[in-house]
């Protein structure tokens, strides 16, 4: 199934690879890794690899699903319902295997919560026939004619396929682990070990125990021939308290196979040239079309046409991670500058109704608009002058990157992906050229405020702010040079299997 370890070399160009994940845009998505579950398969594809999606039957991909066939079924097994695994292709054109069980996925509601916002009971049980699929087909009992060298495995939902694979007698595929965020670790009462269909002696510190609970992802860690985060920062930060969540004490002993590779973005999807969903397309040499877009975000969401004031913008899950308590405390402070927002997100019922009253207290200089518009988003994007991501903690992030890429000098907090991809405006930095963006370092709502009132003074003095901007779209965010580092360990993989 995998090249031996006798083995003196393998081409990247022939290795398969199965990408395990949870959620995958267009088809699915509630947050960054839909988006990278698209585009990054297609990338090492692009690159002469095999690589193909397993991705759960949701009614919403069955729905989308138009050209498929059934290619295995799967009998129950534990606690597990039976399934079929269909095979079809996603809109980009690359192979999908649907795990269809709808007893576990045929329902109303999202991926993992229902649609009030409690997490299905089920969860252990839909996300463990996940992993188990994924280890199945990278098993000696892979029921397919097509077996991948590397199973790729993708946050909690599918950490549990290294363990099963661990567990499973015969010759198996190299297995790579992926944290897109290690502060969702799917943790489990103990009973599920027996209903996952997991060996007893599985339930130790050294397998799938993590203070005597089930944790999907700390397996995952545990058991991975290779650990990923989607960072250099990242992967340096989960290796010590407080962002190890628990685990870093695991991940600093397997710090050797712990890599941090930036994520990219599709940049055929965001590109203000060609971007179909904003109201003037434009490039770094045309960036005046860059006000009729702010004019046409002013009329969307209710904002007074102020051309002397710059607009501030929010694209985020309203989550404590995403630091935006910080904004509601100092909201005053920085519409005083004076500025705008313009906030697009949910979450947090406090967060929603703490920017609905400021929406209401401040109409015409605040927009706020609760839920989810990928149409919005891009139009946020080239309307805002810059854009707001205070994160207490950030993995890797995309609207930075989507934000320089649109001329929209991004506001971050310097940790994790952000430190990685924005660079501090400065005297020294824009004489060289590297400037894209205002970053601050300390955990607090002063410190957002600063750097904001330092952007707005920046923004003042348009010639430098051409510079940023023009220095921002100028950097390079393609998956391909991602791709080609996973592809990298992909191959050094599947020779020591």
């Amino acid at each position: 199934m995998t090249p031996s370890a006798s083995d003196t070399a393998v081409n990247s160009s022939q290795l398969r690879i199965l990408f395990a994940t949870s959620e995958c845009a267009p088809l699915v998505k509630t947050g960054g890794l839909g988006d990278v579950s698209a585009a990054f398969p297609a990338a090492t594809r692009a690159l002469g690899l095999d690589a193909r999606i397993l991705l759960p039957g949701y009614r919403p991909v069955l729905a989308q699903l138009f050209d498929r066939r059934e290619v295995a079924r799967f009998a129950p097994r534990a606690d597990f319902p039976a399934a079929r695994l269909l095979q079809g292709q996603t809109p980009p054109g690359v192979p999908l295997y649907v795990l269809d069980c709808p007893e576990l996925y045929d329902r109303d509601g999202g991926p993992y919560q229902d649609e009030a916002g409690t997490d299905w009971v089920d969860n252990a049980l839909r996300f463990g026939l996940l992993s188990h699929a994924a280890a199945l087909l990278g098993s000696a009992a892979n029921p397919l004619d097509w077996a991948p060298d590397v199973v790729h495995c993708n946050d909690w939902q599918t950490g549990l396929a290294p363990a099963y694979l661990h567990y499973a007698d015969g010759a198996r595929a190299a297995t790579l682990q992926t944290i897109h965020n290690l502060a969702y670790q799917g943790i489990f009462e103990p009973q599920f070990v027996a209903a996952l269909g997991l060996p007893p002696n599985a339930f130790t510190p050294n397998g799938v125990e993590y203070y005597g609970k089930l944790s999907f992802l700390k397996a995952g860690l545990q058991f991975a021939d290779a650990i990923t985060t989607v960072s250099p920062t990242y992967a340096l930060e989960i290796q010590s308290q407080p962002l190890g969540f628990g685990l870093q004490d695991l991940l600093a002993a397997r710090r050797d196979c712990v890599s941090g590779i930036l994520n990219g973005i599709d940049t055929e999807v965001w590109n203000p040239a060609t971007d179909p969903s904003i109201a003037c397309r434009y490039d770094a040499d045309t960036l005046a079309a860059k006000a009729e877009n702010k004019s046409a975000l002013q009329r969307r969401l209710g904002l007074a046409p102020a051309p002397a004031m710059p607009l501030f913008a929010v694209v985020s899950r309203f989550a404590p991670q995403k630091g935006l308590d910080w904004l509601l405390a100092t909201a005053p402070q920085v519409l005083a500058l004076p500025a705008q927002l313009a906030i697009l997100g949910g979450g947090e019922p406090q967060l929603e109704s703490g920017f609905r009253a400021l929406a209401r207290s401040h109409a015409g200089q605040v927009g706020v608009t609760i839920g989810f518009d990928d149409a919005l988003a891009h139009l946020i994007e080239a309307g805002a002058d810059a854009f707001l991501m205070p994160s207490r903690f950030e993995p890797c992030g995309l609207n930075q990157m989507y934000s320089q890429r649109y001329g929209t000098p991004p506001i971050v907090r310097a940790t994790g992906g952000l430190a990685d991809t924005v660079i501090d405006c400065s005297p020294a930095t824009l004489a060289d050229g590297s400037a894209s963006g205002f970053v601050f370092h300390d955990a607090s709502a002063d410190a957002l405020l600063a750097a904001a009132a330092r952007a707005a003074g920046t923004w003042r003095d348009q010639a430098t702010w051409r510079a940023l901007q023009r220095n921002g779209m100028a950097r390079d965010f393609r998956w391909e040079t991602s791709a080609r580092k996973y592809a990298a360990i992909y191959a050094r993989l599947a020779r020591v299997r």
